[in-house]
């Protein structure tokens, strides 16, 4: 069997297990498809660039060998011929009419794909004249390659961009979005820079911490309203999951030890693919009402089912470019529900989603991400970090066009008063009580993801294996779940 029947059979198992109600308007439209064709173009086009470049070639070298990523991952956007519009439109590009340019280019997206943009007008060569990358950080990225000039764009504006190397009719350079789709740089208002400062301070210094996780929702939504009276809807998102990147990091050694190697090259976390909380079931509503005022739009719902005991809502905030995976126990009897809008009760047994933000609180207030999921080459990154002591779990996902695995988790310590309170709603053992006080339970994660054909889905049954061997009840100090 060809390695493309293959893909598309693993894909038709994929679907089948998201799409458990074809008539849920949360559902429909979220069969994913695999674009190979629309990125062996754009690879093609890369490829020939990067023969022309040096200075980019060097550094995709450097990005693999130093960081195990892929250099197309880093890609903003790529500037096309208009020689190429007539395969752009065949591949599934589609014209994005929201994106102002500075002189009137056409911008094509391939909206269900996870595939760069593609300006068409720059140039008028058969290869892209010009590739920009998307570090977190222009500034980092300039000061870390010895780049001369000061960029397009003030500091903390929405749109940056520098040029990195001019080569042989080609140009590389490196843009930073602030809550920003465009390509048009503008400078800041009156006020602006002051109010940015602000908000994002608001974010860092908010409170986590609650005797109760009702009191955590209510000040966590009014520094919301606090946020956004001082910026904009998409650039308070973008604040806030730097933020919470940030908080993660400092709970998990094998993401300090990535963001290590990624700022050595002054990349940051732009090769996130998507955050993960977990959430409670009296506060889930809360969780995505939350991510709703910060302009995410829910795309996927997952049904689990009732071996399972979970639930999960995709959301995306497209403007910014973050995806949210957050998910939830649930009962057999719910899996049909829109859990993002229904409140759940709290339920009589917990589920490895339950116990862990009954043991940590919740990803959004307390405990932070259960992992952030980035970007790599898979087998690389897990080759690169075993040796450096940082092990993976066996893959979650392993088809053609996609691959996921875990680090081994972060055993995290486990405040008595929660495991307590645990016990006495009988939701834990004495015994289970007492391990958890003593070895603490897993808490974090760094998932090792690469995606093919610009696939945008998740893997459902896969995910459900992986929920299921990160169970805090089946694990005990010095063990780990099976690692790869």
């Amino acid at each position: 069997m060809s390695s493309r029947i293959q893909s598309e059979s693993d894909l038709g198992q994929i679907s089948s297990t998201l799409r458990a109600d074809p008539d849920d308007e949360n559902i429909r439209g979220f069969d994913w498809p695999v674009a190979n064709e629309a990125e062996a173009f754009l690879r093609r086009r890369v490829e020939s660039f990067l023969q022309q470049n040096r200075f980019a070639q060097h550094l995709a070298k450097r990005m693999q060998d130093e960081t195990a990523t892929d250099f197309f991952e880093w890609i903003d956007h790529l500037a096309l011929s208009p020689d190429d519009e007539p395969m752009l439109r065949e591949t599934g590009f589609t014209i994005d009419t929201c994106a102002a340019t500075s002189r009137g280019e056409v911008v094509y997206e391939h909206a269900r794909a996870t595939l760069p943009r593609v300006l068409v007008g720059l140039g008028q060569q058969a290869n892209p004249s010009v590739i920009a990358l998307r570090p977190e950080s222009v500034a980092d990225f300039i000061a870390r390659h010895n780049i001369s000039g000061e960029p397009d764009g003030g500091p903390f504006s929405r749109y940056r961009r520098i040029t990195v190397a001019e080569e042989n009719g080609t140009r590389l350079d490196a843009v930073e979005r602030r809550g920003y789709r465009g390509f048009v740089s503008a400078p800041l208002r009156d006020g602006e820079l002051e109010a940015i400062i602000q908000a994002r301070e608001l974010w860092h210094i908010r409170r986590r911490v609650f005797a109760e996780d009702a009191e955590g929702f209510v000040v966590l939504n009014q520094v919301l309203e606090k946020v956004l009276g001082r910026v904009g809807r998409d650039l308070a998102c973008q604040l806030f999951f730097a933020e919470e990147r940030k908080y993660w990091e400092s709970r998990n050694t094998a993401a300090r030890a990535q963001q290590r190697r990624q700022d050595q090259l002054g990349l940051g976390w732009g090769n996130h693919d998507h955050h993960t909380f977990r959430c409670s079931r009296p506060y889930f509503v809360d969780v995505i009402s939350f991510l709703g005022k910060l302009g995410f739009q829910k795309r996927e719902r997952y049904f689990a089912g009732a071996e399972a005991g979970w639930g999960a809502q995709i959301c995306e905030q497209p403007v910014a470019g973050i995806v949210v995976f957050a998910d939830v126990d649930l009962m057999p009897e719910e899996t049909t529900i829109d859990f993002s809008t229904l409140r759940l009760s709290p339920a009589p047994r917990l589920g490895t989603v339950g116990l862990w933000t009954g043991l940590h609180g919740e990803s959004i207030l307390e405990a932070g991400m259960h992992h952030l999921e980035a970007r790599f080459d898979f087998a690389l990154f897990r080759e690169q970090m075993k040796a450096r002591g940082i092990n993976t779990m066996k893959p979650f996902s392993d088809f053609a066009f996609l691959h996921q695995a875990f680090t081994e988790g972060e055993r995290w310590p486990v405040r008595r008063e929660r495991a307590e309170r645990l016990l006495a709603d009988g939701l834990i053992t004495a015994a289970q009580c007492e391990q958890f006080l003593r070895e603490g339970a897993i808490g974090s994660h760094l998932e090792n993801l690469q995606r093919h054909g610009g696939f945008k889905g998740f893997n459902q049954k896969s995910v459900s294996a992986v929920i299921a061997a990160t169970d805090p009840r089946k694990q005990h100090f010095g063990q780990q779940p099976v690692a790869a």
